[in-house]
């Protein structure tokens, strides 16, 4: 095949990666700096033999995704602050009924309507906790147009895998950036969809607690019949007021990420063997932070770096043994430090960890995260 390179903005190659992994349906509300990915596939999906819908506001979108996964087709919606505040109660549907969907944030400055055109990351922890109760999420973190490509494809695996929504947070910057990429032939990736069940129809239990964790799901239509409610409810999928039902069920939703998380983790690090200050960074902030690695290190700083790749769930022992060889680590964000306070819980006490962070809408300059380094001496 030949070989596919483009100047690629990172909005574009979420909505090229999301055809590539088998998305065919895509329902959403325009909103800036997210709006490339719906026009995009509003033309993209009919090529394909896919279906595009402009909805009538965020809550609908996400409802309506969640209604295409439930009949078997994997689903997108794309988004913006104030319109992840209102997918946030469908979210949660999505979490107790484990539907898989993809849901992408490209984050501006808050709170309300904020900064619609500026960049921000200030939307980390509600892609963690913005729909209530105990509930399982992935969160990927893209640093690059080439990556904002692959994690799009595994946003995709680990929902169908998992059985969970999975937030891909690009921000701003990340979204609407230019780059040269190289996208793969689509045949060569390595594609995941959900398992199915194979038992007979009668026997089909939707929510079994068996060791996997994540029960087969049956597409609507094929002749497997069963209750879907955001009520809790027991291996049946009907509702439940048996106590000993409901802590099953929901200490097995909470707990089957904790149970793969290996396999779900993803940091890069970067000369962190010698490190004696460390860094911690996500996003377009991450690209401050190399420079500033790089700038330190010419001048015989021994600084070291974590990129996180997978912000939720945090990888949590990487950072306390990165915390253990570090007298400092310092966490550049686009925020008031919502991950610095992850950071600080992870090290217990070891490294003392210290923020750049910026507000305004502008980028984080790599001279500031090197001055920071240099008062760590």
């Amino acid at each position: 095949m030949r070989k596919r390179i483009y100047m690629m903005q990172g909005n574009i190659a979420v909505a090229e990666a999301a055809i590539d992994a088998g998305c065919r349906f895509y329902a959403g509300y325009p909103i800036t700096p997210s709006s490339e990915i719906a026009e995009h596939l509003s033309k993209r999906l009919p090529e394909v033999g896919g279906r595009f819908m402009q909805m009538e506001d965020e809550i609908a979108a996400m409802g309506a995704i969640i209604g295409a996964s439930l009949a078997g087709v994997k689903s997108l919606t794309a988004t913006s602050g104030p319109g992840f505040s209102l997918k946030q109660e469908n979210i949660g549907y999505a979490c107790i009924t484990e539907v898989p969907v993809v849901v992408v944030n490209v984050m501006r400055g808050g709170p309300s309507t904020g900064l619609p055109t500026l960049p921000s990351q200030s939307d980390v922890m509600q892609a963690r906790w913005g729909t209530h109760g105990d509930h399982p999420i992935i969160a990927l973190t893209p640093a690059s147009v080439t990556e904002t490509y692959y994690m799009t494809v595994q946003a995709f695996n680990m929902s169908e895998k998992y059985r969970v929504p999975v937030i891909l947070l690009l921000d701003e910057i990340i979204g609407h950036v230019y780059e040269k990429v190289e996208l793969p032939d689509p045949a060569n990736l390595t594609i995941v969809n959900r398992k199915k069940p194979t038992m007979p129809f009668e026997e089909y239990l939707p929510y079994i607690n068996d060791e996997s964790m994540i029960p087969p799901m049956a597409n609507f239509g094929e002749g497997y019949r069963y209750h879907v409610t955001g009520l809790v409810h027991d291996e049946t999928g009907f509702p439940t007021n048996d106590t000993k039902k409901i802590e099953a069920m929901l200490i097995r939703l909470n707990s089957k990420l904790e149970k793969y998380q290996d396999e779900i983790l993803q940091y890069e690090e970067t000369q962190t063997e010698d490190a004696r200050i460390g860094l911690v960074a996500y996003g377009s902030s991450a690209r401050a932070a190399r420079h500033a690695l790089r700038a330190a290190r010419a001048e015989g700083i021994p600084v070291g770096m974590i990129r996180i790749q997978t912000l939720w769930p945090f990888p949590t022992k990487a950072i306390f043994i990165f915390g253990q060889k570090v007298s400092h680590i310092i966490v550049p964000e686009m925020n008031l430090g919502q991950i610095a306070h992850e950071v600080e819980h992870a090290v217990r006490g070891g490294a003392e960890v210290l923020r750049v962070n910026r507000i305004t809408g502008d980028p984080i300059d790599p001279a500031e995260i090197l001055a920071k380094i240099k008062e760590c001496i």
